[in-house]
């Protein structure tokens, strides 16, 4: 449980908060394991949602609204380290509740959580707060005053710049084509062929470039962790040979086994990075190529991934090295 779920769940076990008691629903954006009951959970980066699944939460990667006219009676929303995140949940979540309905957030100091408290009393006016575990606690009452509308843009898929993409809060890189994987794209090979994957694959931007650039390609998965990364890449690659699946590669197996696979593997996990997942990634890839089948990957030259390379590949090549990433090819 993070720092800013047990701040939470101490809001409601010291009785500064209360759950709804007269059959009123409550709803959880961002939702973690806490020991409070009777909650609707929404989770979309599929780690955290499987980890409720199994603990036996009822869990869904988006929340419907329309399901659950009037709405619910109380919004609990935990906060991450993406102010424009945090924008767009705060709107969904007030947008989910009914007329005076109580959305309350939680946050760590460390993420920016006494910032965006600023903001929402700024927009809509505090009913209270309180600070527990280096972490701030505000909740707030839904009366006339309704989200900016930066904030509810925020909250649906929206073009990324001057490009022909859409994105949207919560997914890695999600305002910008990030520099690993532009410089990935300028080293894959247009004779890419047969069935081919993308893990991690964001909003899209390298299975797009896949389609575009290699005739050869008859199936590509696009794979990610992160449902609102499946919803943007669908947008983004309509082409019928693409499919996205919501999948934890770390956990889960792919749909099939490939001819190629791309790579610009996740490293952060939390504020620090961590190479374990990287890792994790590597060896996914490698009992899911076919054997011949070729691995394409851009990393932060400094992350220790070559011995993993060596022990899991017939063979693989640096492609290129411009002292921040380093693109690799490997062989099964």
């Amino acid at each position: 449980m993070s720092q800013a779920a047990r701040a939470l769940a101490y809001a409601f076990e010291s009785g500064a908060l209360a759950l709804p008691t007269t059959g009123g629903r409550a709803f959880f954006l961002r939702a973690e394991v806490i020991p409070l009951k009777e909650l609707d959970a929404e989770q979309s980066f599929r780690p955290e949602h499987l980890r409720l699944t199994q603990r036996g939460w009822s869990v869904v990667p988006r929340l419907d609204g329309d399901a659950h006219e009037p709405g619910w009676e109380l919004g609990l929303v935990l906060l991450t380290k993406h102010k424009e995140e945090n924008f767009a949940n705060i709107a969904r979540g007030w947008s989910l509740l009914a007329p005076g309905g109580r959305l309350v957030c939680a946050g760590a100091n460390d993420d920016g959580a006494a910032s965006l408290e600023k903001h929402v009393g700024k927009a809509f006016g505090l009913a209270d707060k309180i600070s527990k575990f280096h972490c701030r606690v505000f909740w707030l009452d839904k009366g006339e005053r309704v989200p900016p509308d930066y904030w509810r843009g925020l909250a649906k898929l929206q073009p990324v710049g001057a490009g022909p993409w859409l994105s949207q809060p919560g997914i890695f890189s999600w305002d910008h084509v990030d520099d690993g994987s532009a410089l990935l794209a300028q080293y894959l090979p247009d004779d890419i062929a047969g069935t081919v994957a993308d893990f991690g694959c964001g909003w899209g931007y390298l299975s797009r470039h896949l389609l575009d650039h290699c005739p050869g390609v008859a199936r590509l998965d696009m794979i990610d962790a992160e449902h609102r990364a499946t919803e943007a890449a669908r947008a983004n690659v309509p082409d019928p040979r693409a499919s996205a699946h919501w999948l934890d590669l770390i956990t889960e197996a792919p749909p099939t086994r490939y001819d190629a696979i791309v790579c610009n593997p996740p490293f952060h996990a939390g504020r620090a990075a961590e190479p374990a997942l990287g890792q994790g990634f590597i060896v996914a890839a490698a009992r899911a190529l076919k054997p011949g089948g070729h691995f394409y990957m851009v990393a932060n030259r400094g992350l220790p991934y070559e011995p993993l390379l060596k022990e899991h590949f017939a063979s693989f090549e640096t492609l290129t090295d411009n002292n921040k990433f380093r693109v690799s090819r490997a062989i099964r």
